[in-house]
This record gives C-alpha cells, structure tokens and sequence, in this order.
C-alpha cells in the first residue's frame, strides 16, 4: 500500500483527533491522544488507571522508528540499504519486516514484494520524482524486482545488483502499529485502540465497555472526506485492521488514470476491479501486507486465497461487469458488522 509518507485510505474511527482525559467505568480514565508520525496522523485510546498520559514516549518511539524505515530519512536503515552503505547492519525490527515481507511475498506469488521501489518510483508514487514511463523503461526495470534477489546475511541486506532498492510503505505503517500496541502491553494497558495513519490494532473495550467499533469508507473518489460515506461499521475485538484502495491516490496525465498500486511483475498499474480491501488479522502487519496484495491479484484470486487462509479475514468492495458495487466478506467477518 502507498501510505507511508502520504496515507491515501483512512479508516474512520469513533474517536475525536485531540489530547484530553475522560473518566471511564471503574473509576478509571480513558485517554485520547493524537499526533503526527510518518507524513501522516495517529489516535490512540487507552484506558490507564492511573491517568499516565504517554503522548512524548509514544512520539519518540514513532521517530525511532521512522529511523529504520523511512524512505525519505537519508540517514534511515532503508535508506543506507538503497543507497549501497555497506556499513549498515539492520535491527531486529528491520529483520522482522523482512522476514514478514518474504512470507508474504512467496504466499502470494509475488503479488506483495518490497523490492517494487524502481518501478513504484518511476511511476511517481514512491520517493522520487516521477519518471518518463514507457515499456522500455519498464522492462529495465523489472529485473531489478524480486525478493529472490535480497537476503540477510550476518546482519546486513545483500543484494544481487547494487539498483535494486526497498520500499517498505506497504507493510511498515502496519508494523508501527504493532510496536506501539506492543508498547501499551508493557505498560500494563489492557483497553486501547491505536491508529495509525488508518491502521488499527484494538484489545479490551471502550470507555463504555462495548468492543471497539470501525467505520469502513465507501471507495468513491467524491469521498475524500474520512467520513462522509460509510460503507459499514464492524466491531473489532483483539485483532488487527488494514486497508488499500485506489479511490483516493491517483493522477491523470493525458486523459490517463494511473492508480498507486503496482503489479511487481507486470511494472503496470494494476486495472482490476477490485476497488478497496480491508484485511482483519492478528497482527497489524500481516494485515497491511495483504491489503496491498489483494489489491493487485484482484477479486478472484483474493477470494480463493481467503477461502484457504482462514487466519485472514477480508471484506473487499469491487465492481461488477455492469459497474455496480458488490462486496465479498469472509464468513468470519460477517458476525461482527453491525451496520
């Protein structure tokens, strides 16, 4: 998903962008703080019993991890990979990404692939400026495409050839969200909502003791507003939320739509019609991964794959053959949409 540095699909969330203390059941005070972190904005909820409010810790965990993952910090982890600094030695953290990557990658037949950088950025959707694209262009390209050609060895990212670059945005934003969650857990916490940028993780319940709910946008490009069109509204209990889409990141150039996502293995924008994907998993990062994966296999193949990965749940929102909107939710998706 395109959503690192500029989140294109927001989730809406029944909580208000602000800093401030309410008093919960139980005497005990639920906490909202929100923010910025990665070239987007984050709420958080918590219950805390004793009224910590955590705000500069959760900033300055957010920056450091910026400092692994972000494309635009010439100073990151990624950013010393793609640069060639063989002086960089990867965290424990980036290894994690990696190894999520790789999953991922060989589960979906390389539909998910963090080495689509070259190309992504030649189509003006990365971190550089857009390119000239045209199928020579592209054809140079794509061998520089590939989880097959990137390894970790004794703590370093090896690389068959020094142009293959990392672009980590469809998958990281995710993992923040599973390292700040983490963070809560150590605290002690045991009610709280994080979202970052429209990636969510939950555990416990709410200031009323009812299981966090979701609000699902409607993916129309008149809907820039988070908000404005609701598709449905589900309640999300201990598991982890992620969405793509293509409604909202895009250009016209010559009377041409080219969307964010990318197909790794044709170099092309993906022209499916599946319009927006929601994946609910246990971890936010897996959920992120295969939001963006969905989007480029497209209906049919997201639905079978979803039908043998029962660990996953979806609800996808695509167009027919008339361009009317239909929707494919995983049976253990469907008990929890209340709207």
């Amino acid at each position: 998903m395109r959503k690192y540095a500029v989140q294109t699909i927001l989730i809406v969330l029944v909580i208000v962008a602000g800093i401030f203390v309410f008093r919960g059941r139980n005497n005990a005070e639920y906490i909202k703080i929100a923010g910025f972190a990665q070239g987007t904005s984050y709420h958080i909820t918590y219950k805390s019993k004793w009224g910590e409010n955590l705000k500069n810790e959760i900033d300055t965990l957010l920056a450091d991890f910026d400092k692994s993952f972000s494309t635009y910090l010439p100073a990151s982890i990624i950013s010393g990979i793609n640069t060639n600094n063989t002086d960089i030695v990867i965290n424990k953290d980036f290894k994690k990404l990696f190894d999520k990557s790789h999953e991922v990658y060989m589960a979906t037949d390389g539909a998910f692939d963090i080495t689509v950088a070259p190309i992504v950025n030649a189509w003006g959707f990365g971190f550089t400026e857009r390119s000239d694209v045209d199928s020579l262009l592209i054809d140079s390209l794509l061998q520089y495409v590939g989880m097959d050609k990137v390894k970790i060895e004794k703590g370093k990212v090896v690389k068959e050839h020094k142009e293959i670059m990392l672009d980590a945005n469809a998958i990281a934003q995710g993992y923040s969200v599973d390292v700040t969650a983490a963070f809560l857990d150590k605290k002690g916490i045991r009610n709280y909502l994080v979202e970052i940028g429209g990636e969510i993780r939950t555990r416990g319940v709410n200031d009323k003791g009812e299981i966090w709910k979701i609000g699902l946008d409607k993916p129309v490009e008149k809907n820039l507003v988070p908000g404005t069109y609701l598709q449905a509204v589900l309640q999300l209990k201990d598991r982890s939320l992620a969405t793509s889409g293509n409604y909202r990141k895009f250009y016209e150039k010559d009377g041409v739509k080219y969307v964010h996502s990318i197909d790794p293995k044709s170099g092309y924008p993906v022209l499916k019609n599946l319009l927006s994907v929601t994946v609910l998993a246990n971890d936010c990062m897996t959920a992120d991964a295969y939001a963006t994966a969905f989007m480029v296999m497209g209906i049919e193949k997201s639905m079978a794959f979803l039908y043998e990965h029962k660990e996953l749940d979806a609800y996808l929102i695509y167009s027919d053959e008339k361009g009317d909107y239909q929707v494919f939710i995983t049976e253990g998706l469907r008990k929890d949409i209340v709207k």
